[in-house]
């Protein structure tokens, strides 16, 4: 008898190889009064507020295999928030070779597009014991911190076994179906997980932007959003998602 070698395993509630859907949502209302200047007049803001949606939503996709993952821009919303002050993180595209643990991701920061190539970013997480259910798989929540003072919130799955999720985020024993960052006033939330080998043309490493390592751009960036005041410093997190 031959026995075929299979190289992944997919059943009902695990799987190696597939496809996630998310859903960003941000409260544009709290980005907006992020921008306000204690010592100015920020009459503006209201009337800001008054003619936007106090929700924004995006939607991302990320193919993933054991060797590597994409994760890029979905279905277009109706909802999505263009306007002045919406955040910089709309189209990043990040590509994540496991085996190489590598990481290249493309950002447009504004006016500017940078191609990210760099090692897997190390965070250190620490795993709770809370449990929720998303997308038909059971998670469990890990709390970990950018630069020192940015909380970030995940919930993650050991049914899928692959360390990633949305943006560059990884470094977990599964997959992240949840991610929320308070200090963003955002909310990643898969929607839906499918167990099928993604097409090689679905998982393709971006090669357009000026290319530079994670801390080249974080100080790239310090040089210059960061004059913006507590905006410009908010700019900064989101392109270093």
């Amino acid at each position: 008898m031959v026995v075929a070698w299979l190289p992944f395993v997919t059943t009902a509630q695990y799987t190696t190889y597939g496809k996630i859907s998310y859903e960003r949502k941000t409260n544009a209302h709290q980005l907006m009064d992020d921008m306000a200047d204690d010592d100015d007049d920020n009459s503006w803001i209201a009337s800001r507020k008054a003619q936007t949606p106090k929700f924004s939503t995006a939607y991302f996709d990320y193919f993933f295999t054991p060797q590597n993952s994409l994760y890029k821009p979905g279905k277009e919303s109706d909802n999505k928030y263009k306007g002045w002050g919406a955040p910089p993180a709309a189209d990043n595209i990040v590509f994540t070779d496991f085996l190489q643990t590598q990481v290249t991701a493309t950002k447009q920061v504004y006016e500017e597009s940078f191609l990210v190539k760099d090692s897997i970013r190390k965070l250190e997480w620490k795993i709770g014991d809370e449990i929720r259910t998303i997308a038909n798989f059971k998670c469990r929540k890990a709390i970990t911190k950018m630069y020192d003072s940015v909380v970030v919130v995940a919930f993650y799955t050991d049914d899928i076994p692959v360390s990633g999720g949305p943006e560059m985020f990884g470094g977990l024993p599964g997959a992240i179906l949840q991610l929320v960052i308070p200090r963003l006033h955002t909310t990643w939330i898969a929607t839906q997980v499918e167990g099928t080998l993604p097409n090689t043309s679905d998982i393709k490493e971006p090669n357009k932007g000026k290319q530079v390592t994670q801390e080249a751009l974080y100080n790239s960036l310090n040089k210059t959003v960061s004059k913006w005041g507590k905006w410009g410093q908010r700019s900064i997190w989101w392109s270093m998602l």
